[in-house]
C-alpha cells in the first residue's frame, strides 16, 4: 500500500496551487494529512459517511469524497473555499491514479520475483511481460543481499528508497527473511568492474547509511527475462561458496568463485577421503587461529617469505622456523608449491566439512 506520506506531499502540492482546505483521513478514521484550519471538527461526520453508501456528500459547505483504492473506499478526502467541488474531484483523482500506480510496481516487483524463483513457465513470462510493458530482452543483472533477519526490512526500505527514482528497470524482491534480489537493468556494454562497483555502492551504503552488516552477490548478465533465473541462482551459489571459503570478505561475484565452486559440488564422502588421504590425524584441530593466520598471509604473498615476514612483522628465520614446526605437523612444507597447493585446497575442504557439519546440527 502506498504511504501516507506520498499521499499527504501530493494533497500539500495541490493546496498551494489552489489555496483550498484539505484533510485526509483512512478508512479506520486516522488522520493521514490535515492542512485545514478547522476540519478536523467533521471526523465524526466523516466516519459516519464511510460507513453510508453514498460517494460523496456535503456539510456545510464541505465536500466530503471517498477514494477508492480497487473498488473499496480507503480515505475520505474533505475540502473546503473556493471552487472547493472541483478541486475535491482532482485531488480524488489524483490520489486514486497514485494508489493504481501503486499496485502495478507492486506487480511488477511480484513478477519479478515468480521469474527469479522459476514459478512461471516461459509463455506466462512473456504474456506478463507485455501486459505490464517489462522489455524481455534487455541485460539484466540480479544482486543478492544477505543481512540479519531482524534488519531485512530496514534494509529493503532502504534500497527501496535508492531506487525510487531509478526508472522501471529495477526490482526488489525479499525472497526470504534473510534475501533481497535486486534486479538490475544494465547496459549491454557495461564490464564486470561496473557490475562489481554497483554492488559496492549497495553494500556501502548499507552499511553507512542504515548501518547494516550485509553480504552482496551476484550472478552474471542475462540478456532476457527467460535466463534471468539463472542469474539468481548465480548469485544464490557465489553466496553459499564465499560465505564458506572467504569469510572475511562481503561481495562475491560468481565468476570469481574459483576451486571454491568445484569443492562445494563434490560429495562430502569424497571430501572426507581427501582428507584421510592427506594427513594421518585431525591436522586443523592443532593448529591454532595465530598459525593459521600465517599460513593465509603466506598464501595471499604468493608463497614469498620475506614480505609475509615484514607484515607480521616477523623475523624471516623466526617464520622460517615456524614452517618447518608446521611441516612436521602435518607433513607439507608449504615453501614448495606442490604441498602449498595440496595444504590450501585441504583448508577450503575442511571449511568445507565444518560448515556441513554446522548446518546439519541447525537442521
Amino acid at each position: 500500500m502506498l504511504s501516507g506520506t506520498l499521499l499527504a506531499k501530493a494533497l500539500q502540492e495541490l493546496v498551494h496551487i489552489t489555496d483550498a482546505e484539505l484533510l485526509l483521513t483512512a478508512h479506520t478514521g486516522e488522520v493521514i494529512a490535515d492542512f485545514s484550519a478547522d476540519l478536523a471538527q467533521y471526523l465524526p461526520n466523516t466516519q459516519e459517511f464511510m460507513q453510508s453508501s453514498a460517494d460523496n456528500m456535503i456539510i456545510d459547505s464541505v465536500f466530503f469524497n471517498k477514494v477508492f483504492d480497487e473498488d473499496r473506499p480507503r480515505y475520505a478526502l474533505l475540502t473546503r473555499g473556493l471552487h472547493a467541488e472541483a478541486i475535491s474531484r482532482i485531488a480524488v483523482s489524483e490520489l486514486q491514479n497514485m494508489l493504481a500506480v501503486s499496485h502495478e510496481k507492486s506487480d511488477r516487483n511480484q513478477f519479478i520475483q515468480d521469474v527469479l524463483l522459476g514459478n512461471l513457465q516461459p509463455s506466462d513470462i512473456q504474456l506478463s511481460a507485455r501486459r505490464m510493458k517489462i522489455r524481455e530482452e534487455a541485460e539484466r543483472v540480479v544482486f543478492l543481499t544477505e543481512t540479519d533477519i531482524h534488519t531485512t526490512d530496514v534494509a529493503f526500505r532502504t534500497l527501496k528508497a535508492l531506487y525510487s527514482t531509478a526508472g522501471s528497470g529495477t526490482f526488489l524482491s525479499v525472497v526470504d527473511p534473510a534475501h533481497i534480489a535486486i534486479t538490475v537493468e544494465i547496459d549491454a556494454r557495461s564490464s564486470v568492474g561496473f557490475i562489481e562497483k554497483t554492488a559496492r555502492t549497495l553494500a556501502d551504503m548499507l552499511n553507512m547509511e542504515a548501518m547494516i552488516a550485509v553480504r552482496i552477490a551476484y550472478g552474471t548478465p542475462k540478456s532476457s527475462l527467460l535466463q534471468l533465473s539463472q542469474s539468481y541462482k548465480e548469485a544464490q551459489l557465489a553466496m553459499q561458496v564465499g560465505t564458506i571459503f572467504t569469510p572475511d570478505k562481503y561481495i562475491f561475484s560468481y565468476g570469481s568463485l574459483g576451486i571454491g565452486r568445484l569443492i562445494y559440488q563434490l560429495p562430502p564422502s569424497l571430501c572426507e577421503l581427501f582428507m584421510k588421504e592427506t594427513f594421518d590425524h585431525d591436522v586443523f584441530d592443532e593448529l591454532d587461529e595465530e598459525t593459521m593466520q600465517l599460513i593465509r598471509q603466506f598464501f595471499s604473498n604468493n608463497l614469498n617469505i620475506s614480505e609475509t615476514a615484514r607484515q607480521l612483522y616477523l623475523h624471516r628465520n623466526t617464520l622460517v622456523y615456524r614452517m618447518e614446526k608446521l611441516e612436521k605437523t602435518c607433513g607439507l612444507d608449504i615453501r614448495k608449491f606442490d604441498d602449498a597447493m595440496t595444504f590450501r585446497i585441504a583448508m577450503m575442504v575442511h571449511d568445507y566439512l565444518q560448515h556441513i557439519e554446522h548446518t546439519e546440527k541447525h537442521l
